[in-house]
């Protein structure tokens, strides 16, 4: 994947960076017969791909609208994802012997359970249609030319130069070490004098220090299905209690909504009402105490944490109206104030990057350098957790191929 061409000049377009977007964009402009370069600083593409969803891939979302994805536009992703659909991703990869199943909540997976599945769907359309792919190639600078790119790469110790009509800058967010990653998008875009929206850790757990973080600690490994919500939105799925604060879906999806110094508010028993239960239980059974109804609903040792917060030696019977009322307000408002998040090491995405001011939502094309695109999670496009990411990767790849 490293042999080079005799002639610098047979690309149409160098792509910068060999994840979901640039894979996408290759393998499409292939189809049009376009031939692209695609350069990765890992030694193999798709590093993304190959640890997402635990090494199965949730690679699409079958829900998945411009709803789902943050960004101080919220309608330039829409013309992506008209011209690229859920059902265009999954009919791709049903054509190159991948079939779906769904989790929960639209979540799709391949049937085999193997993210490395997706990534030989790539690199073997690529292999087919002529694309090139250089791994290991560190790109050092892009440079505008007259008669379009010249980017300096160094690969095996040497410097190249190679020269294409059209650069796709498909780098993916912030550095997340463990996977090779690096700022190149954005410091692409500020070398072009191009507008980014604040960026920050997003789809990442939450920490809790101080006073409170013994509290967390001590039901390290709990999870419990809850709903967690702010002013701005909702989400209904499992939390994750750990020794330095909360993790899990929920959290995850609320971190993207959540600055520092917010309150996030948690519903530990969502759809039901606590004050009801407990008085349909007293009718019958008086006598139990409050720490083993509790330790019924959730773990015992959840239920004994609450004891420093509820009168759980009571029983039932003697609970008075106004400690019913506390026991409702805590379950069904558990709030928390989180002193941070466990930053990019952790995090699915980043949010912000590139301002979408800069873009056609057409063309993803700069409007201030003919011939350069952006593409994937380096621009300010963020989606829940769930697949939506990867749909928007599929997406911009696709809609860029189209215009190179």
């Amino acid at each position: 994947m490293t042999t080079k061409l005799t002639k610098q000049t047979d690309f149409d377009a160098i792509i910068i960076g060999g994840g979901a977007c640039g894979l996408m964009c290759a393998v499409q402009a292939g189809f049009l017969g376009k031939r692209t370069l695609v350069l990765e600083k890992n030694d193999r593409v798709g590093a993304k791909i190959l640890i997402s969803g635990g090494g199965r891939c949730n690679y699409t979302n079958l829900y998945a609208t411009d709803q789902q994805f943050i960004s101080q536009n919220q309608h330039f992703c829409k013309s992506a994802f008209s011209q690229w659909t859920v059902d265009d991703t999954i009919g791709f990869f049903e054509t190159y012997g991948i079939e779906g199943k769904e989790k929960t909540l639209g979540q799709l997976f391949p049937v085999s359970d193997k993210a490395k599945d997706v990534v030989e769907v790539f690199t073997n359309l690529c292999a087919d249609l002529d694309q090139e792919i250089w791994c290991d190639a560190d790109v050092k600078m892009v440079e505008k030319t007259d008669e379009g790119f010249t980017v300096r790469v160094e690969i095996g110790g040497r410097q190249e130069f190679i020269s294409a009509p059209s650069v796709v800058i498909a780098a993916g967010g912030l550095p997340i070490p463990k996977m090779g990653a690096t700022d190149f998008g954005l410091r692409t875009a500020r070398q072009f004098d191009l507008k980014i929206a604040d960026t920050a850790p997003a789809l990442v757990p939450l920490t809790i220090t101080g006073k409170d973080q013994p509290w967390y600690e001590q039901l390290s490994g709990n999870s419990i299905f809850c709903r967690v919500w702010n002013d701005r939105i909702s989400f209904e799925e499992n939390i994750l209690f750990t020794h330095w604060g909360l993790s899990g879906p929920a959290i995850l999806q609320i971190s993207s909504y959540w600055k520092p110094g917010e309150y996030i508010y948690i519903d530990l028993l969502p759809n039901q009402n606590i004050a009801d239960l407990i008085q349909q239980e007293k009718e019958t059974n008086g006598k139990k105490m409050l720490l083993a109804y509790l330790a019924g609903l959730y773990t015992r040792k959840f239920a004994e944490a609450l004891s420093d917060k509820l009168p759980v030696e009571k029983n039932l019977a003697s609970l008075t109206k106004t400690e019913i009322e506390d026991i409702s307000t805590l379950i069904h408002e558990f709030k928390v104030k989180p002193a941070g998040d466990k930053g990019y090491d952790k995090a699915e995405v980043m949010r912000g990057g590139l301002s979408t001011d800069e873009l056609s939502s057409k063309t993803l094309e700069t409007k201030k350098i003919p011939g350069l695109f952006f593409g994937g999670e380096c621009v300010d496009v963020t989606g829940w957790l769930g697949g939506y990411n990867f749909q928007w990767a599929w997406a911009s790849g696709f809609v860029i191929a189209q215009n190179l």
